[in-house]
């Protein structure tokens, strides 16, 4: 889904401010029959789901890498992504598709293929933002791969059922030259266990592949339970349906 770099924050992954019509969010406002100028703010309407995972990722500061650079040279910024087509329609003549990170995560849920973030050095600093982790588990991301993460929003990444997995010294997703069109693969051990390992698989579209361990970043045995039941939303339902 995407592939950033270093101090992804919270503000990142869900902006507080205004957003424009165009957005993901503004279409979805202005079909609801809501005026551009009662728009107000993401942090207004947090309330709001609908709005809030629209808002995911549509930081107009931040940067995908997947998108290739502008003819100056500058990377091009907001919430934007390359959608890959499965391929079946590749074969088909269907080509990457640039689009806003939430439309391409609809397709891509639609379509039954979870998706995957990278990241680099700290990775969701900032404020412990509750939705930069709850709009991530929303548009289908299942993973987030990082060199390392801010600790409130990796224990809220596991309390939404995503799984944090972080890189060994030396690796990123820099070394294994991803450009966003690969299929990755996450191998976990049979028995989860905090900060235990996990093998991540890249598979290329030529045929060839690589293989590097990670760091499971479920740092406690109470979150491997939460991590199994996907979230502590549904752990505590269980426990009580079980009481």
């Amino acid at each position: 889904m995407a592939l950033f770099g270093d101090s992804i924050t919270t503000d990142h992954i869900s902006p507080a401010g205004s957003f424009k019509e165009t957005t993901p969010a503004g279409r979805f406002l202005v079909g609801q029959g809501v005026a551009k100028a009662d728009f107000n703010s993401y942090g207004a309407r947090r309330g709001n789901h609908e709005v809030m995972m629209r808002g995911t990722f549509a930081n107009v500061r931040v940067k995908n890498l997947m998108l290739p650079p502008r003819p100056d040279g500058a990377r091009e910024e907001g919430g934007f992504t390359l959608y890959q087509p499965g391929a079946t329609a590749r074969a088909a003549g269907e080509v990457p598709q640039k689009m806003s990170i939430y439309d391409a995560a609809m397709k891509y849920i639609a379509e039954g293929v979870p998706t995957v973030v990278f990241g680099g050095e700290e990775y969701g600093t900032g404020s412990s933002r509750d939705w930069a982790a709850k709009g991530t588990q929303l548009l289908g991301i299942k993973a987030v791969v990082a060199k390392s993460f801010e600790r409130i929003h990796r224990s809220n990444l596991v309390g939404m059922g995503v799984l944090p997995l972080q890189f060994k010294p030396g690796d990123s997703w820099e070394s294994l030259e991803l450009t966003g069109d690969e299929t990755i693969d996450v191998r976990l051990a049979a028995e989860l266990r905090p900060q235990g390992d996990a093998k991540l698989v890249v598979h290329r579209r030529d045929g060839s592949k690589r293989e590097v361990a990670v760091t499971l970043r479920i740092d406690t045995a109470i979150e491997v339970d939460y991590y199994r039941h996907g979230g502590i939303l549904p752990f505590v339902l269980r426990q009580l349906l079980a009481a």
